[in-house]
């Protein structure tokens, strides 16, 4: 018997993009003695573990389970309620068991959510349980004296003692709107807040929001497939129309509260939320534009604020992981643009400047910051694609991670958690650093891929627009020109040109069916310059100029057939797609257009409002950003381009709407397409299956459309 060898369209697929048995979500414990991480059994198993890597002083470190869902759940199937779903849908988390935890201040107790039930484990025993509490659970999350466990419930905040005793609801929600301690849609999906409360650093209150989406538009996801299902009721924040009103407020563990005041109508977003012992707790505001900020310092006695800063800016403000923060001597941590860079600010200095563009903050300590950033503008080389680590203080600037790759890290206690991708090895590493010096690798049971990716980095046209190329393999230069394949994001919060191995191994499949395959990261993409991604104020067509100027500036340096020039993409990418063929077929032949965002009215509030402002002030703007408008396609050229169309049925952030008024405007201007509705599928596409044959579509699609096929 022989072994067949496996596809890469399906290993691609059965190992989730080749995420599963790699190790992550890493905390570091205060005392430096104990790592704790998610890893599944395997590079093909999708059940999360909990693991403690132990690193005793002067000993051998080693790897342990704290907690299976094999065992916790005794072989039966886990079970997620409908709020869980949407939740993992915001995160783009596509795994299953244990998907998330949260610990105590000492890293001693975790707690996490497996099927619809809370879990507390102690890390140094390395025992587990579920605690007898009404479910289905969300987001459990101990105290820091580890003594509660705070969860929501069916939109109710309750805390339970974490021997599961004196369970109580702190916060019930007046009606079928409300929610106490999660977080709303649009903070979710655009902010980077995927949480509702927050413990005070003493374990006796908590800061908890409040949502009521009953000024938010009802609209209905059906499943065609199964028309005995009712629609799914989604609340749904489009660009235009009201958001849910979100409210804060301090709340005892005997449910005494103070709601916290700030000028919602000035500025409704809660963006951030901070609270440690180095300060008041601390909150980020956004006005509706964007265009200003808040930095408010908490009484939380009395639940006034008061302004410890203010940001303002004519484009919009950007929110950063880490930031707002107290550094430990009370002075505030912040990533701000300043000068044309983006900088870290502690106090009143600025400690970085353009060599840096900074990312995030990872950790504040007592004596630097550890943060990740790209080369700036006025860096002594682009570095392109690539992150690193840095440690800041007044000093200086140095350098953790080291080689060119996409580099973070997550630290405590002495210890580091340096996560490092390359261009040269498939995968990460994450390596445990003490003092500087590696002593030990985490594991990774992630599968080796089949192919490997063999990505040219290089920068296109007179704006140097940032580029990965890649060739068939076993390309020669005697082989010629090769049909093109531009396979971008290309918008904002979303960088495709990475120093990295795994992001390009899709890209080398399309190259290896015959393509030049091209990724351009022009402007409005991250990792530049505030310049740069907000070049597309009021004008996202900028990203389709840009993917023009790159592929024609890389015709001279690369085997480029200009003559047979294709682009495919998804969400933000799709909509580049779509624009492509429509308003250049002069340069674009064919395009598979994945998910996309075709009219700019139906996408949500905080993305959309930020890049084209209010479409009731602004309508020409949307109407060009658009690629349809009420009375059809959007400037669309006279010219014919083939054009397939994928969407899942079941995507509630990008809704099949966007795609299916597409294909009746190509319909009505009698222009051929072909449409892949994709029943259960959402915005992402875990199904292994669907994943698979996706690309197998594309590729047939993109060949037979070029004319390749013989």
């Amino acid at each position: 018997m022989t072994s067949q060898k496996i596809s890469f369209p399906r290993q691609h697929a059965r190992t989730m993009r080749f995420t599963l048995g790699a190790p992550r979500a890493f905390t570091v414990s205060p005392d430096g003695e104990r790592v704790v991480f998610l890893r599944s059994g395997s590079g093909t198993d999708r059940s999360g573990r909990l693991w403690v890597l132990d690193l005793p002083e002067g000993g051998t470190p080693k790897e342990r389970v704290v907690a299976d869902p094999e065992t916790l759940l005794g072989g039966s199937a886990e079970r997620l309620s409908a709020q869980e779903r949407a939740r993992r849908e915001r995160s783009r988390e596509g795994s299953s068991g244990i998907v998330g935890y949260a610990v105590d201040a000492a890293a001693e107790l975790a707690a996490f959510a497996l099927s619809g039930k809370v879990y507390v484990a102690e890390l140094r025993a390395g025992t587990a349980r579920a605690l007898p509490v009404p479910g289905p659970v969300i987001d459990p999350r101990p105290s820091p004296d580890g003594r509660h466990i705070a969860y929501v419930s069916k939109g109710a905040l309750r805390v339970v003692g974490a021997e599961g005793d004196g369970d109580r609801a702190l916060a019930e929600p007046e009606d079928e709107h409300v929610s106490y301690g999660l977080a709303e849609f649009i903070a979710a999906e655009e902010m980077q807040r995927s949480r509702g409360f927050w413990w005070s650093p003493e374990s006796d209150r908590l800061l908890v929001a409040r949502v009521d989406d009953s000024p938010v538009r009802r609209w209905w996801i059906a499943d065609p497939a199964h028309p005995d299902r009712r629609p799914a009721e989604v609340a749904y924040p489009a660009a235009g129309t009201p958001n849910a009103e979100v409210r804060l407020f301090v709340v005892g563990l005997d449910g005494a509260r103070t709601e916290v005041v700030w000028d919602r109508a000035r500025h409704p977003y809660l963006a951030q939320v901070h609270w440690s012992s180095a300060g008041a707790p601390l909150l980020l505001v956004q006005a509706r534009d964007q265009q200003s900020q808040l930095f408010l310092a908490v009484d939380a006695e009395t639940g006034t604020t008061r302004t410890v800063h203010v940001d303002e800016d004519p484009e919009w403000l950007e929110i950063f992981p880490g930031v707002p923060a107290w550094a430990p001597d009370g002075r505030l941590v912040r990533i701000a643009d300043e000068g044309g860079a983006r900088v870290l600010a502690v106090g009143d200095r600025l400690l970085t400047g353009a060599q840096l563009q900074l990312q995030a903050v990872l950790d504040i300590g007592e004596s630097d910051v550890l943060v990740s950033a790209s080369a700036g503008e006025e860096a002594a080389e682009p570095e392109i694609g690539e992150s690193h680590v840095y440690r800041v203080n007044e000093l200086g600037v140095e350098r953790v991670s080291e080689g060119a790759g996409v580099h973070s890290a997550v630290r405590a206690g002495g210890v580091t958690v340096l996560v490092s991708q390359s261009p040269a090895r498939p995968g990460a590493r994450a390596d445990v650093l003490r003092d500087g010096k590696r002593i030990a690798t985490v594991a990774s049971h992630a599968e080796e891929p089949v192919l490997s990716a063999r990505v040219h980095l290089t920068e296109g046209g007179a704006r140097r627009i940032p580029c990965a190329v890649l060739l068939p393999e076993g390309y020669k230069e005697s082989d010629g020109p090769l049909p093109v394949l531009m396979d971008p994001y290309g918008g904002p919060h979303g960088r495709r040109v990475l120093a990295a191995h795994n992001p390009h191994l899709t890209s080398q499949w399309f190259a290896d069916q015959g393509f030049a395959v091209v990724v351009a990261d022009g402007r409005g993409t991250p990792g530049r310059s505030p310049g740069w991604e907000k070049a597309v104020k009021n004008d996202l067509v900028l990203t389709m100029d840009d993917q023009v100027e790159a592929l024609h500036a890389l015709a001279g340096r690369f085997p480029l057939d200009l003559g047979k020039v294709a682009i495919r993409g998804w969400s933000f990418g799709g909509y580049l797609a779509a624009l492509a063929v429509l308003r250049r077929p002069d340069v674009f032949h064919a395009a598979v257009v994945g998910a996309p965002v075709t009219d700019q009215r139906l996408y949500d509030t905080h993305y959309t409002e930020r890049y084209l402002g209010d479409p009731a002030n602004q309508p020409e703007v949307y109407a060009r950003n658009s690629v349809l408008t009420d009375e059809g396609l959007s400037e669309a050229a006279d010219q014919v381009r083939p054009m397939m169309i994928v969407h899942g049925l079941a995507d509630d952030n990008v809704v099949v709407a966007h795609s299916l008024r597409l294909s009746s405007a190509l319909l009505s201007a009698g222009r051929p397409h072909e449409v892949l509705p994709l029943s259960g599928v959402t915005h992402m596409t875990p199904q292994e299956q669907v994943a698979e044959n996706l690309l197998l579509l594309q590729v047939d699609f993109l060949k037979r459309s070029l004319g390749l096929r013989g």
